[in-house]
Parts: C-alpha cells; sequence; structure tokens
C-alpha cells in the first residue's frame, strides 16, 4: 500500500497481515481522487473516513494537505495502527474506535467529504442505511459529497441525492451530492471488471 499523491507521494505504508481489512487498491484510490480534485480544495476540508480498515484513504487526504480528519472503524488492531501511522508522519487523524452506525446515530457534526467503504459483503439494507442516517442527520455539507466504495452487486443509484457512479476494476464508487454534478459522464474512471 502507498501514498499516491501529495507530500508523501510515493511513500510506502505496510500494515499488519492480521487486519481485517480490503484496502481500496491504488488504480481505484488514484481514480477516484481524480474526481475529488475537480471539487475541492483538500487543505480546507473536513474528512470523515468510515469503515477506515487500514486508513489508506485518510493517509491520502493527510498527504494532500487535509488537517481534519476523522477516521472510523470497529476493529481495535485497525484503529490502532491507524494512530500510529499518523504519529509517525505526524498527520492530523483522529481514530474512533466505534460501530459505524452507532457513530452516526450519535454524531452531530458536518462534513465536507464524508467516505465509506463497507465489507463488500455487507446486506443492501445496511449500504442503504449508511447513506440515509448520514443524510438524514446533516452529516454531510450542503456543498460536500459523499462517496460509497461498493461491489456491482450493491445498488446505491435509487437512494436520495445520488449523483453518479464510476467504475473500476472490480470496485464501485457512488457519489452523493445535494446539486448534481457535472462528472457524470467524463472519463477518470473505466467501466470495467476484473
Amino acid at each position: 500500500m502507498r501514498i499516491i499523491s501529495g507530500k508523501y507521494k510515493g511513500r510506502r505504508i505496510s500494515p499488519p497481515k492480521n487486519l481485517p481489512v480490503r484496502p481500496t487498491t491504488d488504480m481505484s484510490k488514484e481514480a477516484l481522487f481524480n474526481v475529488l480534485n475537480n471539487h475541492f480544495n483538500f487543505g480546507e476540508l473536513k474528512i470523515l473516513d468510515l469503515f477506515a480498515g487500514t486508513g489508506n484513504i485518510s493517509y491520502e487526504f493527510a498527504s494532500r494537505g487535509s488537517s481534519n480528519i476523522t477516521a472510523v472503524d470497529g476493529d481495535f488492531g485497525c484503529i490502532k495502527f491507524i494512530k500510529q501511522t499518523a504519529d509517525e508522519f505526524d498527520f492530523t487523524i483522529t481514530a474512533i474506535k466505534s460501530d459505524v452506525i452507532k457513530f452516526l446515530e450519535k454524531n452531530s457534526n458536518t462534513y465536507d467529504i464524508i467516505f465509506a467503504d463497507p465489507p463488500y459483503d455487507l446486506d443492501q439494507k445496511t449500504f442503504e442505511k449508511i447513506v440515509t442516517t448520514i443524510l438524514e442527520r446533516g452529516l454531510l455539507d450542503p456543498e460536500g459529497m459523499m462517496v460509497i466504495e461498493h461491489s456491482k452487486y450493491t445498488k446505491m443509484e435509487h437512494l436520495p441525492h445520488f449523483s453518479f457512479q464510476k467504475s473500476y476494476g472490480g470496485s464501485f464508487f457512488s457519489f452523493f451530492e445535494f446539486e448534481p454534478s457535472d462528472d457524470e459522464n467524463d472519463d477518470d474512471f473505466d467501466e470495467s471488471d476484473d
């Protein structure tokens, strides 16, 4: 796993082998950040990284200048690794061990970007609950963007404020915004399956 851009571009991060994770691939991550880069100045953002796992996405935001990042995961080993890595790189990442749904139901902060990478085998209803809880509790800034990573078997297009979807290999990213985006027809992602 490596950081693909920003201050720490090219730096490799080696999480313990026993973490229950499936990190977003470098190619998918690069394509995702190409989309986000068209919308945001990363240095000014408040980021929420759900099902953070190894912290892969949080480190990418931090390397690009974000200094207000909250990473949430239910696994103690993942949170411990994120805290260690944040200390090593001097990243400003707050790592919280919590069930993600419970965290969302109790949280009242607002974020510019909310990224969620739930286990692909979670059921459809749980994916939907993540999106609807975030929207109903007003956790996404009116000009912000929510991104859910999922497999082709999970359907997100019918949910409120769905904006567009991109795929790269076996990963799908569904984007949610209060204002429709111009990115729906761009080619940052290849429509391909491995």
